[in-house]
């Protein structure tokens, strides 16, 4: 097997991963706020006993170090929102909402980094309106509210994925993902009181303690869903092209829905508007890079922090 062969099945291998993640978030029985707070504090752990990342972090000018604990914040914000949509829905509806950032990066980039205005984009984003609209209409009335929230988090990640693609050249990408995931897991132990009176479907404090089966499902989460896939895709994103990569992140909302059919027997709970609907949503987000200029990946660590549901430029 060639290495950009091998390279190719290391990355779809890790978007497997990230599609695991919704399936976990279903399965762990602590609400969302807790089941953030401790997936991060893991992480965010776990590379505090990496040395390269404690030079790293010695080495940040002050105003990145502000900048990256910004975009961590955000990213609590979009995990917090992430698995606030699959308890509320599930982790079908929550995938595909995830689907919509794609198209909410067309909207967000220029407003926020300067980028290039992309009329094919902005064209792309209004083609899914109507599967948006047939995924509404696929789900029962109290999944409504989860895909309200899983919106929120797709715009979220839209915004810190744009910031990370602008700042990410600046700085080791494991330093940045502890300083990111260790910034939100301070910034949600910090807004956990309020968080928990505004939204009591989050369900409990920080603190909570999980028991033996949820503790066993947050370490996968935290390890074999988030860090061991973060490492494999910086090796393998360098011998890929951006066109091939898309691609293949492409595919995790339809990893997680196939996972969530035998695992979890989702499709009993939704019509088959829905799924009418995830198709047009998906034609969409595949057709994204076709419209694309191939360009190779310059920096793999775009993918630091969160799954990556936007890798590109």
């Amino acid at each position: 097997m060639t290495s950009t062969a091998t390279a190719r099945v290391q990355i779809h291998f890790c978007v497997l991963l990230w599609g695991f993640t919704a399936i976990l978030g279903k399965l762990i029985s602590l609400g969302a706020l807790p089941l953030v707070w401790w997936r991060m504090l893991i992480v965010a752990a776990a590379l505090a006993l990496v040395p390269r990342v404690w030079r790293a972090l010695r080495a940040l000018p002050l105003r990145l170090v502000a900048a990256y604990s910004g975009i961590g914040v955000l990213v609590a914000l979009h995990w917090l929102t992430f698995y606030g949509a699959v308890k509320l829905a599930n982790a079908s509806v929550a995938a595909t909402c995830m689907a919509l950032a794609t198209a909410l990066v067309a909207i967000v980039e220029p407003r926020l980094v300067g980028g290039r205005f992309s009329p094919k984009d902005l064209a792309l984003g209004i083609a899914i309106v109507p599967g948006v609209a047939l995924v509404v209409g696929g789900v029962p009335d109290g999944m409504r509210i989860g895909i309200a929230v899983g919106i929120l988090s797709a715009v979220l990640v839209a915004i810190f994925g744009t910031l990370n693609k602008r700042l990410v050249a600046h700085a080791d990408p494991l330093a940045v993902t502890a300083l990111e995931l260790g910034a939100g897991t301070v910034a949600l132990t910090a807004m956990s009181p309020l968080l928990g009176r505004a939204f009591p479907e989050l369900a409990g404090g920080p603190f909570v303690l999980p028991d033996a089966r949820d503790g066993l499902l947050l370490a996968t989460l935290s390890l074999a869903c988030t860090l061991l896939p973060f490492a494999l895709s910086l090796v393998a994103l360098r011998r890929l092209s951006a066109f091939s990569v898309q691609l293949a992140v492409n595919l995790e909302p339809v990893y997680a829905i196939m996972l969530a059919i035998p695992l979890l027997g989702e499709q009993r709970e939704l019509d088959a508007l829905f799924y009418v609907g995830v198709a047009i949503l998906l034609a969409g987000v595949f057709a994204h890079p076709l419209l694309e200029r191939p360009r190779r990946v310059e920096h793999a660590e775009v993918l630091a922090t969160a799954e990556a549901k936007q890798v590109a430029d």
